[in-house]
């Protein structure tokens, strides 16, 4: 299956801004047996005065830009395409969770990819005690991890309702898990915080949902932005698994890899600083469809 992906962000500053430096991470990874960014394009609105591409530490791919002079706006626009191969069948090859525990406290790898970097707290995920409440309620220590795992974020589906109006990128999980209200973000930052309290180690992964449903399908809540999930470890015969709370579902072809990390910040698709007054208005637009 191959995807065609188009995201725009826009950023409208009320003063005019200068001095601005900026690290996007938008574009989809090269994942082995599973996704490959074939042709791709990431262009900046106005053209920077330099511009670097690099990979961070957990390996995703970032451009870095710096704007000297006043501009009133700044966009990033990504086309690109996807190749997607079907998910392997589903087996649950993990131990229970007291197993994993004991199979963490011996991890000594600090890669990228070690599960030791995802056990919590990180900065934008402090212990919560209301989340831990949530999960240990949940949490059946005679199941297997993956059974943890998802029977946690299905609850979580349950649980919480999908609104865009309740809350904003800097809501932190605990006021959303208040509130029961959120998007993806939230859905996934208390999903790994619920994981972790029970000493599985969870992270935030950042991507693109199919914009529209295969016949007879229903639309993914969450498809009209960039999205977020929950990778969880499961021990060294499983690996990770992916499982989307927002949608309720583990995930497959339909959820396109953009970027892994502890939390939010560590994959935001932009971030920066600049030089101006006033506020500013963002907006962001997803369009991922099957390419011809």
């Amino acid at each position: 299956m191959k995807y065609s992906v188009r995201l725009t962000i826009a950023h409208y500053y009320d003063q005019p801004a200068a001095n601005s430096r900026h690290l996007i991470r938008v574009l989809p990874r090269t994942l082995a047996g599973r996704q490959r960014l074939a042709t791709h394009l990431v262009e900046i609105f106005p053209e920077p005065e330099s511009r670097t591409e690099g990979v961070d530490f957990f390996t995703n791919t970032t451009t870095s830009c710096f704007h000297r002079d006043q501009h009133a706006e700044m966009s990033i626009r990504l086309s690109c395409h996807v190749e997607m191969n079907a998910p392997m069948p589903w087996q649950d090859m993990s131990p229970n969770v007291a197993e994993l525990r004991s199979i963490c406290n011996a991890l000594t790898d600090l890669g990228p990819t070690s599960a030791l970097h995802f056990m919590g707290p990180s900065p934008r995920l402090p212990p919560n005690t209301a989340i831990h409440e949530f999960a240990t309620d949940l949490f059946d220590a005679t199941a297997s991890t993956c059974e943890n795992v998802i029977r946690i974020g299905k609850a979580l589906h349950d649980a919480m309702t999908f609104d865009a109006t309740a809350t904003t990128v800097d809501t932190d999980a605990a006021e959303a898990f208040r509130l029961r209200r959120g998007v993806c973000q939230d859905f996934t930052h208390i999903m790994i915080l619920a994981l972790q309290s029970l000493g599985i180690p969870s992270g935030y992964v950042s991507g693109y949902l199919r914009t529209l449903p295969p016949p007879g399908g229903v639309k993914l809540e969450g498809a009209d932005a960039m999205h977020a999930w929950v990778r969880a470890w499961c021990g060294p015969s499983q690996g990770w698994i992916e499982y989307d709370p927002t949608n309720a579902t583990l995930v497959g072809t339909d959820h396109i890899v953009a970027g892994f990390g502890r939390d939010y910040s560590d994959v935001a698709p932009i971030r920066g600083h600049l030089r101006s007054s006033g506020g500013q208005k963002n907006t962001q637009a997803v369009d991922v469809a099957i390419a011809g």
